[in-house]
């Protein structure tokens, strides 16, 4: 009986183990703070999306509002990627509002900011988004400075 009784509270921690690390998973992941019940669709066109990538966030005013949900490049929109984002019902926003492709700190992961505009219209599931702003790649601002410095030198 005691061999019994033991053997049930040590499955019990390990069940109780297993659950922690996924809440754990969960919550480095973030996802564990979006609902994706209540959504709409939205894609828009970015000529550079970084290392954007899908279940990234997406965030207005610094609140989590959705989640990337496929990136695309697509030939039919002159080999623009297409990023399809799946936005909290809860939160409507103009036509006119531009997705920009932020990063978290200087070197951190990279999530879609929406800066809402001031059309009274608002962008219902389905619709493209044309107005982007995309990511400002390191690589290309050091190099534009290196060519204007070498540029003034010269003259």
């Amino acid at each position: 009986m005691e061999r019994t009784t033991l053997d049930l509270w040590v499955g019990a921690f390990v069940v109780a183990g297993v659950g922690a690390l996924v809440v754990l998973a969960l919550k480095v992941g973030n996802l564990s703070t979006y609902n994706v019940s209540e959504s709409y669709q939205l894609q828009a066109y970015f000529t550079n999306i970084g290392g954007l990538k899908p279940k990234a966030s997406i965030k207005s005013a610094g609140v989590l509002i959705g989640r990337v949900t496929d990136i695309r490049l697509d030939p039919q929109h002159e080999y623009q990627a297409k990023v399809t984002m799946s936005l909290d019902k809860r939160y409507q926003f103009p036509k006119d509002t531009v997705p920009k492709i932020l990063t978290a700190g200087l070197l951190g992961e990279q999530y879609i900011g929406f800066e809402p505009g001031e059309d009274e219209k608002m962008l219902v599931n389905g619709d493209e988004v044309r107005k982007t702003q995309s990511a400002v790649v390191l690589e290309d601002l050091i190099g534009r400075f290196l060519y204007s410095k070498a540029s003034s030198n010269s003259d």
